[in-house]
């Protein structure tokens, strides 16, 4: 009995487009984590909490440490990304959001193809990951 072994598998377009640039956010993704977690460990750019308060603020409920560290809540991080603390929030940013890029990127070659139906699919993922990430949904607007 001769044992017959399969082919190469081909990938169909869309899932390779997906998969390169999902591989090439999260890079980015983790890069920017690296640097920005290196920057604040080695002390090179100013954290918005200093470390010597850090553990008395952790000990206290959310609403009290946001309140005594005058950290800001939802999107309000984008205005002191330049803090060491903070700035670890851009490479979680990138990696919760590179998803969306790989999303629209399909929405072209399924549109190309006469895909509507999965081209609106794409679109609509997005848009509920961009109204959820609003805060529209929670009232953080």
């Amino acid at each position: 009995m001769s044992e017959s072994r399969p082919g190469p598998v081909e990938q169909p377009a869309e899932q390779l487009l997906y998969a390169k640039l999902l591989d090439w956010g999260t890079r980015v993704g983790m890069v920017a984590l690296v640097l920005s977690f290196g920057a604040y460990v080695l002390g090179l750019v100013r954290p918005h909490v200093p470390l010597e308060q850090l553990a008395q603020a952790w000990s206290h409920p959310v609403g009290t440490y946001l309140q005594e560290t005058a950290s800001p809540t939802g999107w309000g991080w984008l205005a002191l990304v330049q803090r060491g603390d903070i700035s670890g929030l851009v490479g979680i940013a990138i990696l919760a959001g590179c998803s969306l890029v790989c999303l629209l990127a399909l929405v072209p070659l399924y549109l190309k193809r006469g895909d509507k139906a999965f081209a609106a699919l794409c679109l609509a993922e997005v848009a509920v990951v961009v109204l959820a990430a609003s805060g529209w949904l929670s009232g953080g607007h």
